[in-house]
């Protein structure tokens, strides 16, 4: 229906609107403008209504007679509290295998191996690193996403580590190069190695934008100089390097999944940037894995 929400109306207006008719919560609302042309068709979407609720909807576009297109988003969590689960998951699920083997298998296995015990700290010592990232590091450009990720996001997470660990601490297991110690160290020496890069990259996007500050720019400095997301490229490298440490087939099955979703995300991040910033961004970027892609 027709809303009159006053000259000057800002989007929170909009949402406080909606929240008293409806009882919709602010995270739950998606706004968009409605396609203007008929050859748009009725699948295609009008532009996103996104701002902060201070904003006033003149400033982002919305005109007095403008048709407006409400979605309700449905039950919503907090991207942080999601990440938290899903990676508290793996570093829970990983260790319970190597430490309380009885539980799980029905051979009896000895004390260890050394590849058992570090594959393990390095599982550990990864997760606890996307937590503090998560707590310290990251900033969401979304507050909140739909509850039913968290389900999705668990299970694979939870899934994948517990597959992982029931072969890499099996009685039966038998490392690579017969656990050859210098192999087993260049191998998570280098895993590290990626990983303290993936933490850089963060840290480097995280302080791209000022506080409250919107918007694209173009990563400078590091890797960025050379790959659009070379935080997927650290991250991909280092489960490569753990993978020929321990080498079993879900750990490969793992990396690949991970590695799959990755490129697609980057991709999509190097088409965005090509097209906000045309000419000025750097032809000469790979996308995240030089020099295939």
């Amino acid at each position: 229906g027709e809303v009159d929400l006053g000259e000057g109306a800002t989007v929170g207006a909009l949402k406080e609107y909606m929240k008293k008719m409806r009882g919709y919560a602010y995270c739950r609302q998606e706004w968009r403008k409605q396609p203007t042309s008929v050859k748009d068709g009725p699948e295609k979407r009008g532009d996103l209504v996104k701002g902060k609720d201070k904003e006033k909807l003149s400033d982002l576009g919305v005109k007095d007679g403008d048709v407006l297109c409400f979605k309700d988003l449905g039950p919503q969590i907090g991207y942080r509290t999601v990440f938290i689960w899903e990676y508290l998951g793996p570093m829970v699920i990983f260790p319970l295998f190597y430490l309380y083997p009885a539980a799980f298998y029905s051979q009896q296995r000895g004390a260890p191996m050394r590849t058992q015990t570090l594959a393990t700290y390095y599982w550990c010592g990864h997760y606890a690193k996307r937590i503090l990232e998560t707590l310290l590091v990251h900033r969401f450009s979304h507050a909140t996403m739909p509850i039913r990720n968290l389900l999705k996001n668990c299970s694979y997470y939870w899934t994948f580590a517990a597959l992982v660990s029931y072969f890499v601490n099996h009685p039966a297991y038998t490392p690579p190069l017969g656990g050859d110690e210098a192999y087993l160290n260049a191998c998570l020496a280098l895993a590290c190695l990626f990983q303290a890069g993936n933490f850089v990259c963060h840290v480097m996007l995280t302080n791209l934008r000022k506080p409250g500050e919107t918007g694209y720019k173009i990563p400078r400095g590091f890797l960025f100089e050379y790959i659009t997301c070379p935080n997927y490229t650290c991250e991909i490298l280092g489960w490569l390097m753990f993978n020929l440490a321990t080498q079993t087939a879900w750990d490969y099955a793992f990396m690949l999944a991970g590695a799959y979703q990755m490129c697609v995300w980057a991709q999509g991040k190097h088409r965005r940037l090509k097209k906000t910033f045309g000419n000025k961004y750097p032809k000469n970027r790979y996308v995240v894995l030089p020099p295939f892609l």
